[in-house]
């Protein structure tokens, strides 16, 4: 089973997306900043989940 990290960063790097494509086309800078942030705590908590689910597979 994927850990619930991968599936939370996934998430939030999808959102992140949509949030800083948002503000590309609108020029709201601090949405724009917002998805980039979005996106990198999406990107870590998949990481975090990628690890875990190694060590599980150790076990």
């Amino acid at each position: 089973m994927v850990d619930k990290n991968r599936v939370s960063g996934a998430g939030d790097k999808a959102k992140g997306s949509v949030k800083e494509a948002a503000g590309k086309v609108t020029g709201d800078s601090k949405l724009k900043a917002e998805g980039k942030a979005d996106k990198t705590g999406g990107a870590v908590k998949n990481a975090i989940g990628g690890v875990a689910d190694a060590i599980k597979g150790k076990k």
